[in-house]
């Protein structure tokens, strides 16, 4: 039986998410889009997972970029690029508009495709020997409007042009200076330095966070497209839910709180 190169795994309140092409550093194709869409709906559908980790597996990339030894039967041509787009947009975005805390969880090479995968993400870590960069200009392609304008919003314009022009790889101290990623941990530290972030997590009122993550996507669209409404009635819910009853109980009892994300 042929070895999946995407899957999905459940640690308690916590979902994973595999990218377990190592061979090809983790490098994707149209058929891998299309099974981490499929993952991410059942996440999404799921009210015991409170939060998801991105990785790759292998240890030596996180997600290398689009799978070049696949460019001539998936992309070979404006047409051809124009529906592998269309899948891997489908992919990129269902990872950004997921309704709860995504991590991705960095080994070794973030390049490309990588790179766009990490920026959808809400929060990045990565061990220390993680490498950083966009190489489109060495091979022609064409790196997108939201593509530049996501990794802006992180580190910046003026970094992000720096990643375009050059297309130079960044070590995972430079990334970590220009707010590229939230922190760096020894090769053998990772799992433990994410697993804290999980935990707490997965300790906190559901609809709290569900509401955060949804202001922060707000907060990235143009003043006049935001949904203010949408924010207010998310806030109304919080304090009408058995969870802030929950809270105030346990801080009453000085107890830790056991929401339930209603």
């Amino acid at each position: 039986m042929q070895e999946q190169k995407i899957y999905g795994r459940r640690e308690g309140a916590v979902g994973h998410l595999v990218f377990n092409n190592p061979a090809k550093l983790n490098a994707v194709s149209l058929d891998m889009w299309d099974a981490f869409v499929g993952i991410l709906k059942d996440y999404a559908k799921d009210p015991e997972v409170r939060c998801v980790v991105v990785s790759g597996a292998g240890g030596k990339a996180f997600v290398s970029g689009a799978d070049i030894s696949k460019f001539e039967s998936e992309r070979a041509n404006a047409e051809a690029q124009v529906r592998y787009d269309a899948i891997s947009k489908e992919g990129y975005e269902a990872l950004y508009d997921f309704p709860k805390p995504t991590i991705a969880k960095i080994t070794g090479y973030c390049i490309g495709g990588g790179m766009n995968l990490a920026a959808c993400c809400d929060l990045r870590y990565c061990n220390d020997g993680a490498r950083f960069g966009v190489p489109a200009a060495k091979l022609g392609l064409g790196y997108g409007f939201l593509r530049i304008e996501r990794l802006s919003r992180i580190i910046g314009l003026s970094r992000a042009m720096e990643f375009l022009f050059t297309a130079k790889q960044y070590s995972a101290a430079e990334a970590y200076e220009m707010g590229l990623v939230n922190g760096v941990a020894p090769d053998g530290e990772l799992d433990s330095m994410v697993a804290n972030i999980t935990n707490a997590i997965a300790q906190n009122a559901p609809l709290t966070i569900e509401l955060a993550k949804a202001a922060a996507r707000e907060i990235a669209k143009p003043e006049s497209k935001q949904d203010h409404k949408k924010l207010e009635t998310m806030a109304k819910a919080c304090f009408d839910s058995d969870d802030f009853k929950e809270g105030r109980r346990a801080f009453m009892e000085k107890r830790k709180p056991a929401f339930k994300g209603r």
